[in-house]
């Protein structure tokens, strides 16, 4: 689909929150006839937004009309086997993701970045990069700011950098980011994927599938699932983009890697970066999140200075091992943005001190064994709440010695603060979704805040 197709068509979105509303004004300032469909309610500034363009909708259930259109376009929030987009695809319309959709409006080359953690500080990381440089760089994507939103304003000389999910992905047809970054691979959103890794996994490497010679493809060599895939999807492809890797375990031939303590960048000629204590983010992911962000940083043209500088600055994103307050010689660590195991494996490997964990929330087909091990060695108790507190307590809270299940939110941070001593960390790290208390895990995230600068 191209711009001057559009005018006239019949465009069914479905979702009616942030994507589907950016993504819709979108389509209909270029002359598409647009109505957006959504199963549920429709949040008053969506509704507002809706009603000033003229864009017809309805909400609480899909009508016959939805199916009545030229191509569907589906928010990341609406699984494939929704049945609007069953009967959608048997009726041989194609169905498309909000960033295939805004991608056809797109002028800058764009850099975006996928794996199962690590995404929105890698984004923000090579923003952060790019705004020192002095060049204009878009930052969007599944970090809550729509593709959609800003693709009418990014001219060929500026950059787009975005963070993609799998669900995105999902639908993609010509999609193609001049530089693609795949950070990890761990089980996550198994309840989308009918417990398939491999299927998930599928769907993160779609980010290079429409790549070509003229692209370039970072991947994490430390990652064992990255690697093999990276090397099938290399051997698959007769004209297919530059490989980079990087590694904080081995040197690699292209890309990025650590030797005695230094960061060293090799894309032509080899250049030493700087020593890895010199960052500002600690822990051996955020070391590799800097290897790739630095990977991408130098082919999309900024200098090493630049990237040291950089990477010497960057202070984080909330909700992602974030410092809260420390009382009584106990630390408190927001990392709500932690809704997989994976990324608690990461919180844990980032901590020295004994751990009170508290998680649980909503489960998305979690198996807890990969981080038993840790938990065994750094956690002293396990605090479960919400709707997978059973499960947590289950299985975290033999390998603890100690397991507390919470009655509410602010049961479990009063009772984690009783359960932690001086020199530990009361560490928020839920490997679940928030949606079964919160609205969000920023939601979650800042209520924990909150709740501990009161104590």
């Amino acid at each position: 689909m191209t711009p001057s197709k559009l005018r006239g068509k019949n465009v069914t979105v479905v979702g009616a929150a942030r994507s589907g509303v950016a993504v819709a004004r979108l389509l209909h300032a270029h002359g598409a006839k647009v109505f957006v469909t959504d199963s549920g309610s429709i949040e008053p500034a969506f509704l507002t937004a809706l009603n000033e363009d003229g864009i017809a909708f309805e909400a609480g259930g899909h009508s016959d009309r939805a199916a009545d259109a030229h191509f569907l376009v589906t928010s990341p929030g609406v699984p494939s086997s929704a049945p609007l987009l069953q009967r959608a695809t048997g009726a041989g319309l194609s169905v498309y993701s909000e960033i295939e959709a805004a991608s056809w409006f797109c002028r800058a080359p764009v850099l975006a970045v996928t794996g199962t953690n690590g995404k929105t500080t890698t984004v923000r990381l090579l923003g952060h990069m790019f705004r020192q440089a002095g060049r204009k760089a878009f930052v969007g994507g599944n970090i809550g700011y729509p593709f959609s939103n800003f693709v009418a304003e990014a001219r060929p000389r500026d950059l787009v950098v975005l963070e993609v999910s799998s669900f995105q992905l999902d639908h993609i047809a010509a999609f193609r980011p001049w530089i693609a970054v795949m950070l990890n691979l761990a089980p996550d959103h198994m309840d989308r994927y009918d417990h398939d890794f491999d299927a998930y996994a599928r769907s993160k490497f779609r980010l290079g599938e429409n790549q070509g010679s003229d692209d370039w493809f970072v991947s994490n060599r430390d990652d064992r699932e990255v690697r093999e895939r990276t090397s099938a999807f290399r051997s698959s492809r007769t004209n297919g983009p530059a490989l980079l890797e990087y590694s904080r375990m081995s040197e690699v031939e292209a890309g990025a890697f650590v030797r005695d303590e230094e960061i060293v960048l090799k894309i032509t000629d080899e250049e030493t970066l700087m020593r890895s204590e010199e960052l500002v983010l600690s822990g051996p992911h955020n070391l590799q999140n800097a290897l790739a962000s630095a990977v991408a940083a130098r082919v999309a043209g900024l200098p090493p200075t630049v990237i040291r500088e950089g990477l010497k600055t960057f202070m984080g994103v909330p909700h992602r091992m974030e410092l809260i307050r420390e009382t009584g010689g106990i630390r408190y660590v927001n990392d709500s943005k932690a809704t997989n195991v994976h990324a608690v494996r990461y919180a844990l490997e980032s901590m020295d001190d004994p751990v009170v964990l508290i998680a649980g929330g909503r489960d998305k087909g979690n198996d807890y064994g990969s981080i038993k091990p840790l938990v065994k060695q750094k956690v002293r108790a396990v605090i479960a709440m919400g709707e997978s507190a059973g499960k947590v307590a289950e299985e975290l809270g033999p390998e603890a010695g100690c397991a507390i299940v919470a009655g509410s939110f602010e049961d479990a941070v009063y009772r984690a603060s009783m359960a932690a001593e001086a020199g530990d960390v009361v560490l928020l790290s839920p490997a679940c979704a928030s949606f079964d208390m919160f609205r969000s895990y920023e939601e979650r995230g800042d209520i924990f805040r909150n709740l501990v600068n009161d104590l």
